[in-house]
């Protein structure tokens, strides 16, 4: 595009000043809890497991022993099932902090500072190089960097980010940055090409948020820019010539890793089913509390399902109330919690399931025995590690309106067994007790074998089914509603709002989620006194679509020659 006139003419330019930020994550899933390796205290959105391992890592060693953390099991069923994209909220005991490294010009001038993305003593890899270029401290699970490229004449490096453990011969480059500058004045400003800010959670009052810092959001997925110690604004003079003021500052080729970064897992935690109401994964239920407020916040955190494997509600009720109070204020996901520990008795988790009643969460038991998918040994979970994959198939193959349960949608075939198989009594106990199910069938395998919420009183809401239907209606149903808010009050916007809501709810009714439904929005409920308070209303009636979970069939044995039943 021309940007000066030579002849006579018109130039219309364009000077983008408008620097949208980014709008609210949504993802189908969340997860809380505690990772090998990543940003602390920043929820990230992953697509795939092996994006949650390259952001996240895989297995930890606490007392001389390996480790998978529950989350990791938990991201694994969810995407091996399905599932497309999970939002992580990684919480620590303890002070964690980044690695970090100064990359040098000539003459010793520090040029730019790198910081890593995630945090953690595991990020450390910067030690001596061995003779073939890898590093004593260099991992899966760390980085390192290298200029690969140096040009003194345009004032431009290129910058390589690989994998921890690879060397000369063997790179593993995950990230490839070319011609940088360190010229505020270019589009090419490292600041800006790979990104300078970081965020930290921060309260105000009932008010949780992230507060960002830095002027450039970061496009790396594994370090940011701290600073740029050594800028050469407008590098080049009029001539097109660097100034030789600026040369020295342009990084020379070599490669390093990261160091003083802190932060490590408790030496001795307990883990898998080892976890008590002291020690769950080397945490205890306060690590738990910022990311708790923080996924209160709806504007920019959406999600449908809510999972804290490790985080039972026997021992860390105050954890279990608060996400269920924010989660009936969000009403736009269900919480899948968990009860008790491993080896507790029938009677002590109905008892946890009778001390809850919302309809905004849902419970399963007992604890199942998986393959860890990191270091391969079987292993105890709680039933929420495996139910995000449930509902991530579930969605996959029908809609949220469909049970997340039976033989059909509610197979475990990751499950080896349940920690106690239950016979019909114990299932009709925990049934009637708001628990659903894990049973375990001949020939059938490990299946989910409920789905009620907690809800107490009867009613259509005590599914799981009916009050995700809701959830998926009110959230797309809202986000029309949103779109009027200061629109004229008249028939032309209630007949934009009908026009929009009849077609969704008509679609769900062929996708089997609604028996019937009816939409008002006219002046029967508009009126005079309505309008003039500012306000517009709108009556949506739905009769939801049930599950069929008792099924009779009657065998009636009649004597030879009798007719049949038209």
């Amino acid at each position: 595009m021309a940007e000066t006139l030579i002849s006579a003419g018109v130039l219309a330019r364009e000077n983008d000043q408008s620097f949208i930020t980014q709008g609210p994550v949504t993802v189908g899933a969340a997860i809380i809890g505690p990772t090998a390796k990543g940003p602390v205290e920043v929820p990230t959105v992953v697509t795939s497991y092996s994006d949650y391992q390259n952001v996240f890592g895989t297995s930890i060693t606490s007392a001389s022993n390996a480790y998978t953390y529950f989350t990791s099991v938990a991201a694994y069923n969810y995407f091996n099932n399905g599932g497309e994209s999970l939002l992580v909220a990684r919480v620590v005991t303890g002070s964690y902090a980044p690695a970090e490294n100064v990359i040098y010009g000539s003459g010793s001038i520090a040029a730019v500072t790198f910081k890593t993305l995630s945090k953690g003593a595991t990020m450390n890899s910067s030690s001596s190089l061995n003779s073939d270029g890898s590093m004593d401290s260099g991992s899966v699970d760390n980085v390192r960097w290298e200029v690969a490229r140096r040009n003194v004449n345009t004032g431009t490096f290129d910058l390589l980010v690989r994998r921890g453990n690879d060397n000369t011969n063997d790179k593993s480059v995950l990230e490839t940055w070319t011609d940088l500058s360190l010229d505020p004045f270019s589009p090419n400003y490292v600041a800006k090409r790979v990104g300078d800010q970081s965020s930290t959670y921060a309260e105000d009052g009932t008010s949780y948020y992230l507060q960002t810092s830095g002027s450039y959001a970061v496009a790396s997925k594994y370090i940011r820019v701290e600073a740029v110690n050594a800028p050469t604004p407008n590098y080049l003079d009029n001539a097109g010539a660097p100034k030789l003021a600026y040369t020295a500052s342009i990084p020379f080729v070599a490669s390093g890793g990261f160091d003083s970064a802190t932060g490590t897992v408790k030496n001795g935690a307990k883990f898998y089913d080892a976890i008590d109401g002291t020690d769950t994964q080397g945490l205890t239920g306060g690590c738990y509390t910022k990311m708790i407020n923080l996924l209160s916040n709806t504007d920019d955190y959406k999600f449908n399902i809510l999972l804290t494997p490790g985080l039972y509600d026997a021992d860390y009720s105050s954890q279990a109330a608060t996400i269920i109070s924010n989660t009936q204020q969000r009403g736009d996901n269900l919480y899948i919690m968990d009860l008790v520990k491993y080896g507790e008795t029938l009677a002590n988790v109905t008892t946890a399931a009778g001390n809850r009643n919302t309809s905004y969460a849902a419970s399963y038991w007992p604890w199942v025995q998986v393959m860890d998918p990191d270091l391969g040994k079987q292993i105890w979970v709680p039933a929420s590690t495996v139910m995000g994959g449930v509902f991530a198939y579930n969605d996959s193959v029908s809609d949220p309106w469909f049970a997340p349960a039976g033989i059909n949608r509610g197979g475990l075939g990751q499950v080896i067994r349940p920690e106690r198989k239950l016979a019909q009594a114990s299932r009709d106990t925990l049934y009637t007790s708001k628990v659903n199910p894990i049973a375990s069938f001949p020939g059938t395998g490990v299946v989910v074998y409920g789905q009620k919420t907690l809800q107490t009183k009867a009613s259509a809401l005590d599914r799981v089914n009916v009050r995700r239907l809701l959830i998926a209606m009110k959230s797309y149903i809202s986000q029309v509603a949103q779109n009027l808010v200061f629109e004229q009050n008249s028939t032309s916007t209630r007949n934009n709002f009908l026009a929009q809501v009849n077609p969704y709810l008509e679609s769900i009714q062929q996708r089997q989620g609604l028996y019937a439904f009816r939409v008002i929005m006219d002046d029967s409920n508009n009126t005079a006194d309505v309008i003039d308070r500012n306000q517009l209303v709108g009556q949506i009636y739905v009769q939801p679509t049930r599950t069929a979970e008792f099924i009779y069939l009657d065998f009636n044995i009649t004597p030879t020659g009798a007719a049949f039943p038209a």
